[in-house]
């Protein structure tokens, strides 16, 4: 039997290494650290978003020329592409395995054009608190700066969750926070999907799960060897200075009510939460001269993204908000 994909779908910082070690841990899935095997392959089916020495909107026309000339157009060209990494996940996978889960945060970016590439694929959405995102990418790659992690927060995410509701019959999405609380409906319900039968014990087992490789979470893969509500809190600590709580406060609108209802949150909840958090000045010098060294590069990286892979001016965004 081939091989059975599983994409699970997130932006950096989401709790997704928890989540594949837990469904790593279940009989007959395998997975590695982060395999980014799909993300140059699928860049050929989307002329925007690649910088690079060759012109890539060239580059895709091209392929689109080349693929006229086989029997079935575009769709022989897919096929490959397919068949291509499915030979390398039944390798990686080895003897014994049916699954093969491929966690690659960057799929956030081509989460369509995977979908088109695997019309057969499971696909898991997880979204988590945007704020408990920011902070953990504040904690995790920092120092922070308003056009900080822009590609993840302004256009991975508003494209998952596009990908989700274009697919809403066909996918599944979960949070993590119910997830990482140890709720057994919430993983049942995910594991029924994927369609393997769901082993409590890899509640507890998952911390076995050996993701070697240079990609992944470098903090939580040490830090949780057991399911905890605490990661959902931690935020609250880091976002405190005023700075902070500005930015993130023009994030959550930038998300919008409808994005963030797709994801399962509420955004007068979310300001809320945000605003009743005690005043602090922690970072708030560094953030302040970081902000000023960004606003001074911003113009020439904006004439950079307009130019060659199409990405919104951040800065701008968050003035408009």
């Amino acid at each position: 039997m081939a091989i059975q994909p599983i994409f699970l779908f997130s932006i950096s910082r989401s709790g997704s290494t928890l989540v594949q070690r837990i469904i790593a841990a279940h009989e007959g899935v395998a997975t590695a650290s982060e395999p980014w095997l799909l993300l140059p392959h699928a860049y050929t089916l989307r002329p925007r978003g690649v910088d690079a020495e060759y012109v890539h909107p060239l580059l895709v026309a091209a392929i689109e020329d080349f693929a006229d000339s086989l029997p079935r157009g575009g769709d022989d060209y897919v096929e490959e592409l397919r068949r291509f990494a499915l030979r390398l996940y039944e390798k990686a996978a080895g003897e014994g395995s049916t699954h093969f889960l491929d966690k690659t945060p960057p799929y956030c970016l081509v989460a369509e054009e995977i979908m088109r590439i695997f019309p057969e694929g499971k696909f898991v959405f997880l979204w988590r608190n945007p704020l408990a995102v920011v902070a953990s990418l504040i904690e995790t790659w920092g120092p922070w700066h308003p056009t900080f992690m822009s590609s993840d927060l302004f256009i991975g995410l508003p494209r998952l969750v596009a990908a989700r509701e274009a697919h809403r019959s066909e996918v599944h999405a979960a949070r993590f926070e119910e997830l990482s609380g140890g709720d057994e409906d919430a993983w049942r319900s995910l594991m029924g999907y994927l369609e393997i039968e769901f082993d409590p014990s890899t509640l507890t087992e998952f911390a076995k799960v050996d993701l070697p490789g240079r990609m992944g979470d470098p903090t939580g893969r040490k830090r949780y060897s057991a399911l905890s509500s605490e990661p959902g809190q931690k935020w609250r600590r880091t976002l405190a200075n005023p700075l902070r709580r500005e930015w993130c406060r023009r994030y959550l609108r930038f998300l919008g009510r409808d994005r963030l209802g797709t994801m399962g949150y509420d955004l007068d909840q979310l300001l809320s939460d945000l605003d009743s958090l005690p005043p602090s000045t922690d970072s708030l010098a560094t953030d302040l001269w970081e902000t000023a060294k960004d606003v001074a590069k911003e113009p020439i990286r904006a004439r950079t993204r307009t130019r060659r892979i199409g990405a919104p001016n951040v800065i701008r965004e968050l003035i408009r908000a």
